[in-house]
């Protein structure tokens, strides 16, 4: 691919980010259109603009397909994790923890329970994505089942999702932001603690203030559906095998597709040993179309009727379009220019809000984590050797306004995926994402006052 060859100034470059941000917005907020079309109709704006700017159409149409292969991985973990979803589904695997999910209800502070669990179960397997999948879809049920506004809910099980995705130390998101700037792993975590212990207590107050007291005609429905749960005879301990597998291979190490494969393979191998009127066909047939729950019972059935590589189409097509307004948004030099503008700041107050910004700008412009962190980073890890301020401290800073913002955009790779699988838009829970909206503002704010901020002697 040819290198740029026009120079953007740097008002022209907010100013195009700006209409792509507004345009956006207004479509998805406003007229309430699915993210696709205005992406696709930003896409067109940038090639008219690289086209108006000298650019070959056949280089624009290279730059879209470079942007999209950046995200080549994000789908192939999509894939399985449709079907992860699916085979859990067929093995009575989210039924079972549905099912033990319900014992943990109580009249008050349910939302502050989903939190915590979420926020356990997702720094034990150290993806957000998968915990929100499983866990978060049976909690999910759960609060539909009690009443609960299922904006709420998802809230809460994204914050706790993306609370282990930014602590566990199995987590990418946590290695690649202490490996990009050299810091060594539980460093990172441990210095991570100063902003997000703050966040935690803060969510988890305005969970417990926010859950709704469950009335006992709720509680007879929730053990009542408890029943209907273990009436289907997919509620057994043998089902738990393709979580403890799950966490055995993570804890190994081992790359994400080989342990969500063997997860998927013990799945089925179970689902034998649960499922009525079953065969190799069925089993098989799921792990694309998902599974369909047949009990009877409307309510148990809408629930349990999901997964499978079908369901993550509609994520899937809109990260590779997203990703490909980001290929062109950096082959225009746009993305460039604007972080040029961003490397001029040296004070250290205003570094560290420059880095959160930056962080969060990308996350809106191109909604990926990975480059959220990895564009940032590099940027800044100079400014911050220059301005006497220890590297532990950029990527704390890396994963409270880049790991847990991107869920709260609505084109980007995680708002996408957990919009789809918890079918609530971004929109709507992002307000209830408490976790995700307090690290960064707590990261913004130890910035400016200095506090907790290491420096180099």
């Amino acid at each position: 691919m040819n290198k740029v060859s026009v120079q953007i100034k740097p008002i022209e470059a907010w100013f195009i980010v700006a209409l792509i941000l507004l345009g956006m917005g207004t479509m998805i907020i406003k007229l309430e259109l699915v993210p696709h079309i205005p992406i696709i109709a930003c896409i067109l704006f940038l090639l008219v603009y690289g086209m108006a700017k000298r650019h070959s159409i056949q280089n624009l149409e290279l730059a879209m397909v470079e942007g999209a292969r950046a995200g080549l991985q994000a789908v192939y973990i999509f894939f399985f994790i449709g079907m992860l979803v699916s085979s859990w589904m067929a093995s009575g695997t989210i039924p079972t923890f549905l099912f033990l999910g319900l014992q943990l209800v109580s009249e008050h502070f349910f939302l502050a329970i989903v939190f915590a669990v979420t926020a356990i179960v997702g720094m034990s397997i150290g993806s957000s994505l998968t915990t929100a999948a499983t866990v978060g879809v049976a909690f999910l049920g759960i609060g539909a089942t009690a009443g609960i506004n299922p904006a709420w809910m998802a809230g809460a099980i994204v914050s706790g999702a993306f609370f282990g995705d930014k602590m566990s130390p199995l987590s990418d998101t946590t290695n690649l932001a202490s490996g990009i700037v050299n810091v060594d792993l539980f460093e990172h975590i441990k210095n991570m603690m100063w902003t997000t212990v703050p966040a935690f207590v803060l969510s988890f107050g305005l969970y417990m203030f926010l859950s709704p007291t469950i009335t006992t005609d709720q509680i007879a429905k929730l053990s009542a559906f408890q029943r209907e749960i273990d009436d289907t005879g997919l509620v057994s301990w043998v089902s738990f095998l393709p979580i403890l597998i799950l966490v055995f291979l993570v804890l190994k190490k081992m790359s994400a597709i080989v342990t969500l494969s063997s997860s998927i393979v013990l799945a089925l191998i179970i689902s034998f040993s649960v499922q009525d009127d079953w065969n190799i066909t069925k089993a098989f047939g799921l792990l694309f179309s998902g599974y369909k729950s047949t009990t009877g019972m409307t309510e148990l059935d809408s629930l349990l009727t999901r997964g499978g590589m079908e369901s993550m189409m509609f994520s899937i097509s809109l990260v590779i379009l997203a990703l490909s307004m980001g290929g062109l948004l950096q082959h225009l030099g746009i993305i460039d220019t604007i972080m040029q503008g961003a490397r001029q700041l040296t004070r250290k107050a205003s570094l560290i809000s420059a880095t959160a910004a930056t962080a969060i700008g990308i996350n809106l412009i191109l909604g990926e984590q990975y480059l959220s962190i990895l564009l940032t980073g590099k940027s800044f890890e100079e400014k911050y050797t220059d301005a006497g301020i220890k590297p532990k401290n950029l990527s704390r800073v890396l994963e409270d306004a880049g790991t847990v913002v991107n869920p709260l955009v609505p084109w980007s790779v995680c708002g996408v995926f957990l919009t789809s699988t918890l079918n609530v838009p971004t929109i709507t829970y992002m307000p209830f994402a408490f976790f995700c909206l307090l690290s960064p503002l707590i990261t913004i704010l130890f910035g400016l006052t200095g506090f907790s901020i290491s420096k180099t002697k």
